[in-house]
């Protein structure tokens, strides 16, 4: 039997929607019906649904009417006429406005069966020739890696080279280059893509709670362990794991990681089972882990077994060829996301993007586009609806036409309207992500000690 599916049968005949619906709920597939054409699109606009099993002569609103407003709001919706006119001409008219195939009365429940399945396969097969089509087009692996200056076309030619491998990798570079996506195009391009991607955030991670929250705990291991837990190693089990700002992690804890690093093997807290994992190792970085280890705050050992594959991300000031692409790229995201008839940039506005030195790169790119849609009054943003931030939370000033990169020396005093604003930005993003400064901080493009600084200056109290 297939897989289940969602079925909409209209129909003004009251024994065909019941007949229909008895014989494909039996079969377990989900039928709605309704008796005529209105409500059919209604509840077509309410719910999705695979199939629709539609009457071409119904009374008010016709069938062929009913398709083509079908067809309309959902291209890929597959609908099956039913009709006592069996002829030649009504099926190619049908099929001409988009109805996969018909059904005429009268019908047995077994060819209806027979046809639905088909229909069922049908969309199957139609939605696995459009992941066909999007894996072509993301070959490179690298979609969301908006870019095309030398530098990132670098990039994208090693993430190629190196995916299909089982090597570990390190990406370094600095906050907001994309790192994370580079990890998820390394894994998309792997036989690993149909496998977990798991995300382990190292700089939130709490020490007293590392060895659990990546192996996992048996029941009692320790006071409040009532019940056995999976960690992010066995999520990741087949598939990979990436370790995000992995420079984060206290030394204390480096050789624990590095001992599962080595072996593929561990114990949840409070078992002595051995558990094998079979996982992908990608970290990321924005220290200067050879410095760290200069300086005892990071062990080599760890860093030659994470950076037998180093990949740099360059900033976003060194593709200066990939602003205006990025900033188009975001505009159409936040403009659908957030429903405005927003479609371009004035040049003016587009100069200031070039000008200014994006110290919180693609992060605080994306960042400044929204922020500039929102306060756009009309269908181009302009220079004036721009604010930058940067990385040190410098008060937010509108942008002149050519900006100059911020800095403490010029940054202007933190006082007044500037300073409510600021705070009420902090404020925002510590609710946004239910208080974890670690999110919050990267939101915001600043790193936690800064968050902690400006929360005790402005009383926040959740330090």
């Amino acid at each position: 039997m297939p897989v289940s599916a969602n079925i909409l049968v209209i129909d003004d005949d009251e024994s065909i929607r019941l007949g229909c619906a008895q014989a494909l709920t039996e079969e377990g597939h989900r039928v709605r019906t309704a008796a005529n054409g209105i409500l059919g699109l209604r509840m077509a606009q309410e719910e999705s649904f695979d199939v629709v099993l539609l009457d071409l002569r119904m009374p008010g609103m016709g069938g062929m009417e009913v398709l083509e407003k079908l067809k309309e709001d959902n291209p890929d919706v597959v609908v099956t006429l039913i009709t006592g006119l069996a002829t030649v001409e009504s099926a190619v008219e049908g099929m001409r406005k988009g109805a996969w195939d018909y059904l005429p009365k009268p019908f047995t429940p077994e060819m209806l069966i027979t046809l639905v399945n088909r229909a069922i396969e049908h969309k199957r097969l139609a939605l696995e020739n459009v992941y066909l089509r999007m894996a072509l087009k993301e070959k490179s692996g690298t979609d969301n890696l908006v870019g095309q200056s030398p530098a990132m076309a670098q990039v994208a030619q090693i993430i190629e080279k190196v995916a299909p491998s089982d090597a570990t990798v390190l990406l370094t570079g600095e906050t907001g280059v994309g790192k994370e996506l580079a990890a998820r195009a390394l894994h998309r391009l792997s036989y690993r893509r149909d496998k977990p991607f798991v995300t382990v955030d190292c700089a939130a991670l709490v020490e007293s709670l590392f060895e659990s929250e990546l192996f996992g705990h048996v029941r009692g291991a320790y006071t409040g362990a009532t019940e056995t837990t999976i960690g992010k190693f066995e999520l990741a089990h087949t598939g990979t794991i990436f370790f995000d700002e992995v420079g984060n992690i206290p030394l204390s804890l480096q050789v624990k990681l590095l001992r599962v690093i080595q072996e593929r093997e561990f114990m949840k807290v409070g078992s002595s089972r051995k558990v094998k994992v079979d996982v992908r190792i990608i970290a990321a970085t924005n220290n200067d882990l050879l410095q760290d280890i200069r300086n005892g705050d990071f062990r080599e050992d760890l860093f030659f077994r994470l950076s037998v594959i180093p990949i740099q991300l360059p900033p976003l000031r060194e593709r200066k060829e990939d602003i205006r692409l990025l900033a188009y790229h975001f505009l159409k995201k936040f403009s659908a996301r957030r429903k405005r008839n927003v479609t371009g940039f004035s040049e003016e506005m587009l100069c200031a993007l070039d000008a200014y030195p994006w110290p919180g790169n693609v992060r605080e790119m994306e960042n400044t586009i929204e922020r500039a849609l929102v306060m756009a009054d009309g269908p181009i943003i302009e220079a004036s609806d721009l604010m930058f931030y940067g990385p040190t939370m410098a008060s937010p000033e509108r942008a002149p036409v050519v900006p100059e990169a911020p800095s403490r020396d010029d940054a202007p005093a933190e006082t007044g309207q500037l300073a409510k604003v600021e705070m009420r930005e902090i404020s925002t993003a510590l609710d946004k992500f239910e208080g974890q400064m670690a999110r919050a901080a990267e939101y915001l493009g600043i790193n936690r000690k800064t968050l902690r600084e400006k929360m005790r200056k402005y009383g926040l109290g959740r330090d």
